[in-house]
């Protein structure tokens, strides 16, 4: 298998991506917050994660919802799959969308 280097950085005390399990295809975000946020049905916000990458051209990254989220509570990606494009450098927000019939924290 063929190995891509992805330049990470991030803000003091945020979280690096990392795999749940050893079987993960995708990295798992977190959000970068002072204090919790709660989304009401139907309402979208931006969350900020604290990191940057810096990928090679040619490549993107995506941002993809977690399934077991989206089911239990209908919070998903608003843009699926969100597209990290190799020229960008900015931090990385996501966009939610809560389509569930309650708040979400």
């Amino acid at each position: 298998m063929e190995k891509l280097e992805v330049f990470v950085s991030r803000k003091d005390g945020a979280l690096l991506p990392q795999y749940a399990t050893s079987a993960s295809s995708g990295l798992d975000l977190c959000a970068f917050l002072d204090e919790a946020l709660t989304m009401k049905p139907l309402e979208r916000i931006l969350v900020p994660t604290g990191i940057f990458i810096s990928i090679h051209k040619g490549f993107e990254a995506e941002i993809r919802p977690r399934s077991g989220v989206a089911y239990k509570y209908g919070v998903t990606v608003l843009n699926t799959p969100g597209t990290i494009d190799a020229d960008y450098r900015g931090e990385i927000k996501v966009i939610l969308i809560n389509l569930g019939a309650e708040p979400f924290v």
